[in-house]
C-alpha cells in the first residue's frame, strides 16, 4: 500500500483548511522544532485538526539535538524536549526526534532519501515512520 505524506507550511492557513475540506486525511503528524514560538503553531494545528475530526497520529520534535563534527558532543541549539513536553500536555503522542545533522540535508540535496541512510538521522526517521505505520495498523479494517 501507498500512503501519501504532504509536507505543509506550520500553522493553521488556507493550506491546512483546503486539505481538511477537499480531501479529509486519514490522520496528521505534526512536526516543531523544540521552540515556544514554533510549539504554538503546532499546538494550534493540533487543534485545527482536532476540530475538523482528522485524528492527530502525534507529534515530532525536528532539529532536536546537533552533534558536534569535531568532538561529538551534543547541543541543542533550539532547546530540547518542547515537543514531548507539548505531546504530554495536549494528550497525543509523542513520535520521536529528528536530529539536526548535515547528513539529512546533504542526502536530501542528493535526491536520496536521509531516512534511508544507517546512521543515527536514519534511525530517527525509522522510529517516527514504524510509530505512524503503528497506529495506522490500527485504522485498518
Amino acid at each position: 500500500n501507498r500512503l501519501p505524506l504532504l509536507d505543509q507550511p506550520p500553522g493553521t492557513g488556507d493550506v491546512q483548511l483546503t486539505m481538511i475540506q477537499k480531501h479529509r486525511p486519514t490522520g496528521a503528524v505534526i512536526v516543531s522544532t523544540p521552540q515556544d514560538l514554533a510549539l504554538i503553531d503546532a499546538t494550534r494545528a493540533i487543534d485545527l485538526f482536532s476540530k475538523a475530526g482528522i485524528p492527530v497520529i502525534g507529534i515530532v520534535e525536528n532539529m532536536a539535538g546537533y552533534a558536534c563534527p569535531h568532538c561529538g558532543e551534543m547541543s541543542d541549539p533550539f532547546g530540547r524536549g518542547g515537543a514531548e513536553a507539548a505531546a504530554e500536555r495536549l494528550g497525543v503522542p509523542f513520535l520521536g526526534r529528528i536530529p539536526l545533522d548535515i547528513a539529512i540535508r546533504t542526502a536530501s540535496d542528493a535526491g536520496t532519501p536521509p531516512a534511508a541512510g544507517n546512521g543515527v538521522e536514519g534511525a530517527a526517521f525509522a522510529e517516527v515512520a514504524g510509530k505512524v505505520n503503528a497506529w495506522l495498523d490500527t485504522q485498518k479494517g
